[in-house]
């Protein structure tokens, strides 16, 4: 049976609520600045609620966000971001990670990630309070298995970088090799672990370290955001081929042409005698209409275990 997969990143969700001198006295004076300037003209509300309505003519089996949600990390902000996610849909239905722009200055657990933990916690449990020790996390839905990892950390003014650690790499690696032989295994992460996919102060910095778990255990997808524009990727597999990694385009973003637009990704999945055939579907907003449609369709993997990707990465 075929399962659908929705895939959304970098929500950036307006409007930016209203802020205090005193919340400015770091980094997210920056970021403010940013915002007023330029940002809270391309970060629009109306294209993500265009896609929330053409999200659920889809109507995929679950739905991944892929980090990014808030713009400076206020506190209101994520008490904001929470309202949304629940308004979309319960977390059962909906996983979430968090993007850089989620930990862009450091902050308490409970004034932060607390407000949509339930959306980012395995089956069966609760988040611990300790962003360290909340990822990975496991989400099983049949036979396909989302796993959650954090690349989100707090950095210099002028960067963006993300990083996984030691100890989320190695749990991952272990978590990799327990999942059955017909688990299709999905990773979601923020930052795009392929070198080419981004640059010096936007890299995610341990993803050599990545990519080698992954070639030593087996993956079928990778999904990422981080860039607002839509990338494919690969990364080495065990059996010599390549797992495919997508990087989703800004939901809400209104750049003015076509590469620049909100867009999602519409992923199928589906079991076939020789492993897994994936079917890739990006749908992108369209501002003569104010809705979303396909961009185009492609077929990611055939289910021989091979994917339908060079290696080398491809960005559009």
């Amino acid at each position: 049976m075929t399962f659908r997969l929705a895939h959304l990143s970098d929500l950036h969700l307006a409007p930016l609520p209203r802020v205090s001198p005193r919340a400015l006295l770091n980094q997210r004076v920056l970021g403010y600045l940013s915002w007023q300037r330029r940002r809270y003209r391309v970060h629009r509300r109306e294209v993500l609620d265009a896609l929330v309505a053409d999200l659920r003519e889809q109507a995929p089996d679950h739905v991944a966000i892929t980090g990014d949600l808030v713009n400076i990390s206020l506190p209101a902000e994520f008490v904001q971001a929470a309202a949304w996610l629940r308004q979309l849909g319960g977390p059962d239905w909906i996983t979430v990670i968090p993007g850089n722009h989620d930990a862009y200055v450091e902050m308490k657990w409970r004034e932060a990630w607390a407000h949509w933990s339930d959306y980012m916690c395995g089956d069966g449990t609760e988040c611990s309070g300790d962003e360290r020790q909340a990822f990975p996390f496991v989400r099983r839905r049949g036979d396909i298995v989302l796993i959650g990892l954090s690349t989100a950390v707090a950095t210099p003014p002028t960067f963006a970088t993300g990083r996984l650690g030691r100890r989320q790499l190695g749990a991952l690696d272990r978590l990799l090799d327990t999942l059955d032989d017909d688990a299709c295994r999905v990773v979601l992460l923020h930052h795009p672990p392929v070198a080419t996919m981004t640059d010096y102060r936007r890299r995610l910095v341990d993803a050599d370290a990545f990519g080698a778990v992954l070639k030593r255990r087996r993956a079928e997808l990778v999904l990422c955001g981080h860039q607002h524009v839509f990338q494919l990727g690969a990364l080495p597999a065990p059996d010599g081929g390549a797992v495919p990694v997508v990087g989703a385009p800004s939901a809400s973003l209104h750049g003015g042409d076509r590469h620049h637009e909100g867009g999602y990704i519409v992923y199928d999945l589906a079991p076939t005698d020789h492993g897994w055939a994936i079917d890739l579907e990006l749908r992108r907003f369209d501002p003569t209409t104010g809705s979303f449609a396909r961009v185009f369709k492609r077929c990611l993997r055939q289910g021989s275990g091979e994917a339908g990707i060079r290696l080398a990465t491809a960005a559009s």
